[in-house]
């Protein structure tokens, strides 16, 4: 077993940030824009500002690189390839997209559709992302 080649890391997991950015982007400013609105201002509370939206785009990178290190980590057992990727990328969308979503319905906070949407969405943007992030990893 090899050690993880960090720039390939860092590198895919940089591709795989900006696949959920613009995934993102689109799903908050296009998709659900409306109704993100509409059930922010039922809970009081304003629409995200500047350093909010920072914060999310600077942990999408984060996500992303996570996501190729944990490809990186469990290729050894798995293989390289596709398989893999969507394996990693599945285990991230539980942890990342899943368990949240799961606990603002559980509290009430959002309309259960909306939440469905952007779980549903979240698996594929972050299986995409994953993809793309273990095509451009590399063992070094």
């Amino acid at each position: 077993m090899g050690k993880i080649n960090v720039g390939r890391v860092i590198l895919g997991g940089l591709l795989a940030g900006l696949i959920i950015n613009v995934s993102e982007s689109v799903l908050n400013l296009v998709v659900i824009a409306d109704a993100m609105e509409l059930a922010l201002r039922q809970l009081n509370l304003p629409p995200a500002g500047g350093g909010t939206v920072a914060i999310f785009v600077v942990f999408a990178f984060l996500l992303g690189i996570i996501t190729v290190w944990l490809y990186a980590a469990i290729r050894p057992r798995f293989g390289p390839g596709p398989k893999t990727a969507v394996l990693a990328g599945f285990f991230v969308w539980l942890l990342a997209y899943l368990w949240p979503v799961l606990g603002d319905g559980l509290m009430g906070l959002f309309d259960p559709g909306l939440l469905v949407l952007a779980a549903v969405w979240g698996l594929f943007e972050i299986i995409i992302a994953a993809l793309a992030g273990g095509w451009v990893y590399r063992e070094g």
